[in-house]
Parts: structure tokens; sequence; C-alpha cells
């Protein structure tokens, strides 16, 4: 996910996790050692990319996922000690089956880079999950040509040695047969295996590593009988026992699933790095805070501890947790929980206690630093609007949730308690901030009205958007990406 729009959710028993991690700081412990985060940026109001970095080295973290190669991105991160994977969006893959565009590529946005005081990059993202089942088959005859090309590009211009070309894969392309459902039978997708086992055994010849994203969340999300406790490390859950080994969580069976399927192919020994991992706090009923710092501890502390998973006990993983911040303008075709990934919100601040040393210690994140809000005001349902003006309170509603974000107020999400009012007033304030708080916006037919009271609940929160100054100006936001949550907001919108 540049905020990376991507999959449907994965219905595979073991396909559903995501690792990302963050942690150290001022006063505080390093991070685990492997923990980097996905730095992605589908944001109306994105903060400020040196604020970012700064962010990152007061939390310790040492390693960064991109979603593209931004050049003020880049620009921000030279210098900063923080190792970073950049990335090639699939929307240039088949650009990319040329060596010469290849080379190109290559020019622009990693020899740029490569000097004393510019950016460590350490891989090279080609594509970002193009084998999903939903992409139908778009992705497969470009991805391992641009691959091989991003490599030789790399070997070419004296960075292969340092500088490694991946695929960034979703859990979906693996799996264990349903009448056998354990990790030792793990092996690819029947329909791109062949595919696949090229692109592994390039990828043992190059030294390069094979990149996956796992979300357990996304096991429940799935699936409302899935055993909650299983998606968690706490031992809990009742064991998968596959030949003598007991699986007490999802992440480990997911991940040795892929070991497996990669010692059918031959390269049992390949280096995995998992390129996201996490859980969301809005959205959905279980994308919850107290979820994400239960889930996020028991993770921290496996990777404090290099424990491993059964396959590979005891060993170092490198994991980047999703996502560093929330993203407003991601789509939630995959799901309304789609916009909260954030460890942190949207303007950096911590959302949960969070220890990145994976110590155990009740501490919190290193917020983003010198942001600049814009005044505390917000719009909300004028109260004495006209029975005629409230006749037309679905419409606007669902206007004012298609150009902003309002997935918190769905089913199970933080804002889902309030009544039709308070729903209203939460679409017509997050329109608003997305606008900047130009008086024009907060209009609606005569509904709306400005207020310099907080309308915020103790559950729900009416936010204050950063200044455009400091974060870039916004992005309108496509009208399919809420196209399931308008018709349910103007339902609860109605008078």
């Amino acid at each position: 996910m540049a905020g990376s729009d991507r999959r449907p959710a994965v219905g595979v028993a073991f396909a559903s996790l995501v690792l990302l991690a963050v942690g150290g700081g001022v006063g505080l412990l390093p991070a685990a050692e492997g923990l980097g985060v996905n730095w992605g940026t589908l944001a109306s109001h994105p903060l400020p990319p040196r604020a970012v970095v700064q962010m990152l080295q007061d939390n310790g973290i040492k390693k960064v996922k991109l979603f593209d190669a931004d050049a003020e991105t880049m620009e921000a991160l030279a210098g900063s000690g923080v190792e970073v994977m950049v990335a090639i969006p699939n929307n240039l893959l088949d650009l990319l089956t040329d060596y010469a565009a290849a080379r190109d590529w290559v020019h622009a946005n990693v020899s740029s880079y490569s000097f004393d005081g510019g950016v460590d990059i350490k891989y090279v993202a080609v594509g970002n999950e193009p084998f999903l089942s939903s992409f139908n088959g778009t992705f497969l005859n470009v991805t391992f040509p641009a691959l091989q090309n991003i490599q030789r590009a790399l070997d070419d211009a004296g960075h292969g040695d340092a500088i490694k070309a991946t695929v960034p894969l979703n859990a979906e392309v693996y799996n264990s047969p349903k009448d056998n459902p354990v990790p030792s039978a793990g092996r690819f997708r029947t329909d791109i295996a062949d595919l696949m086992t090229e692109i592994v055994q390039f990828m043992n010849r190059t030294g390069a590593p094979f990149t996956v994203n796992i979300y357990p969340f996304l096991s429940l999300y799935d699936n409302d009988d899935f055993p909650l406790d299983f998606a968690f490390f706490d031992g809990n859950g009742s064991p998968v026992v596959d030949n003598g080994i007991q699986y007490t969580n999802v992440f480990d069976a997911n991940f040795d699933t892929l070991v497996s399927a990669l010692s059918s192919a031959g390269v049992g020994g390949l280096p995995i790095v998992v390129g996201e991992v996490g859980w969301p706090t809005d959205g959905h009923k279980h994308a919850r805070a107290d979820y994400a710092e239960r889930f996020y501890a028991g993770l921290l502390r496996k990777l404090a501890a290099n424990a491993g998973t059964p396959l590979r006990a005891n060993q170092y993983m490198e994991v980047y947790l999703f996502s560093l911040v929330d993203e407003d303008t991601k789509s939630v075709a995959p799901g309304n929980f789609e916009r909260h990934w954030g460890i942190l919100r949207y303007d950096g601040q911590p959302k949960y206690a969070m220890d990145l040393s994976g110590q155990g210690r009740n501490t919190a994140l290193a917020a983003a630093r010198s942001l600049r809000y814009l005044p505390r005001a917000w719009c909300v349902l004028n109260p004495i609007a006209s029975p005629d003006d409230m006749s037309r309170l679905g419409d606007n509603v669902n206007y004012a949730c298609t150009f902003a974000d309002c997935t918190s107020l769905v089913y199970g999400s933080t804002c889902n308690g309030m009544d039709a009012a308070g729903n209203a007033s939460y679409a017509f304030n997050a329109y608003f901030q997305v606008q900047n708080q130009v008086q024009e916006s907060c209009g609606f037919q005569g509904l709306a009205v400005q207020t310099l009271q907080n309308p915020s609940t103790d559950a729900c929160n009416f936010t204050i958007q950063i200044e455009p100054s400091a974060a870039g100006q916004p992005v309108a936001m496509a009208a399919a990406a809420t196209a399931v949550l308008l018709s349910v907001l103007v339902v609860m919108a109605s008078p």
C-alpha cells in the first residue's frame, strides 16, 4: 500500500497477516532489530516528508518501505541513515519489460541518490502484490520480465551487490490444500505455480529475498468463525498441530506455509522479508485500538527475541509494519478499515501504547513535531434547519462522504453510536476539514453551520486538519471509494 490501494480481503486460511514495526527514539530503547515501517501517502493532508523522517529517527526506526520513488520523499531521506525499500508501482511494470526503460528508471531513482550523504537504498520493490486474483492476470506476463530488467540495470550501474530487486507479494500466492490445511502442505497457487518457481529461483540466484505481506486481521475479517485468539501471539488459541509442531497463531502458520512452498520450489533457504503486517483501528468491529496494541505487543516481543517460526526457529526476521500513519484517501473497496492501518493518526500522534523495542514497557511512540493545525472550528448540522432543508439531508451527507472520510461511522466503528444529527455533523465536518475550512464548504444547502464548540464525544473524535501549507494540497476522493458506505449513511442520516 504509497499508501497503497491494494487487495480485496484474502480468504486463505493462513494467508491474512501483515507485519510492520516502528520503535526506539527520544528517551526510548532502540526499535527491535529488523523492524521497519511502511510509509504511505494516500492522504488529503499528508505529513511533510521531513517531519516524517524526523519522526522515524525520533522513534529509532531504521528501515522504511515506500510505494513509489517520489522525489520529495527521497530527498527527505537523504543523509538520514534510514534504510529504504524504494518501489515501482504496478502501472509501470509493462513499461519496464523494456530494458532501456528499466535502465532509465534505475538511473533516475537509484543512481541519482547513490552518493555520500544520499539515500541508503537496500531494495527495489518491483510492483505491489501484482498477482492478486482480483487483478485477473493483468500483471502476470510483465512482472517477471520487469524484475529481471531492474536487477540487470542495478547490476550494470554497479549497485547489484548492495541493492536487490524483489516483488512484494500477498500471502494469497500460496496456500495449503483444503483437505490438508497445515503449513507443511504449503504450495504456490496452482495457476501461478510455474511462474512463481521461476521467480523464486531467480531471486535465489541474485541474492534477493522473497517479500510477503501477511495480515492476521484479514483472517477475522473474512471469517466470523475464525478463532479470535489465533490471530494474536498470546498462545491462548487452540493450536493447529502439524507433524508434531503446535502452531498457536496464524502468523507463524502462514509464514511456515510459505517456507514449505519455497521448499517445494527447490529454494527452501531463500530469505523472507515480511513486507507488510499490521492491525487497523477503525472501520470494522475487529479493527480496534486495543486489538492493535495487543497484536503489536506480541509481534514486537517475538521480533526482539529473534524467536522466528517453527520452521525457521531462532532466526532474525525483517518485518515492516503496516502502516506508519492513517491514510484518509485510500480506496475502501477491500473494506472500510483500509484508511485506519496507521500506528499513528493522520497527524502523526500515537493511538495507543507501543514499545518498539519489544520489551513490553508501557510507553508511547514519539509524535510528529512542529505541525500547524487549522483553527479550532467545526462544521455541524444546523439545529434550526427548516423541515424543507432536512428533506435534503441524505443527499448532502452522501455528498460530504464522497469527498471526505466517513468510515468511522460504519457499524462497529468508533463513531457508530451517534444519532442522525451526530452522523450528519461528523460527515459535514469531515468535508469542511478536507476543504481547509473554506467558508463555502460548510453550507450544505442551509443544513450546516460553523461552531467553535468541539462536538467530539468520548468515543468519536471530530478532527481538525493540518494546515495545507504544512501538508500539501488536499486530494479529492473518488466517489466510488465510498460507494458501499454512502448507502449506509443515507439510512443513518435520514430524519
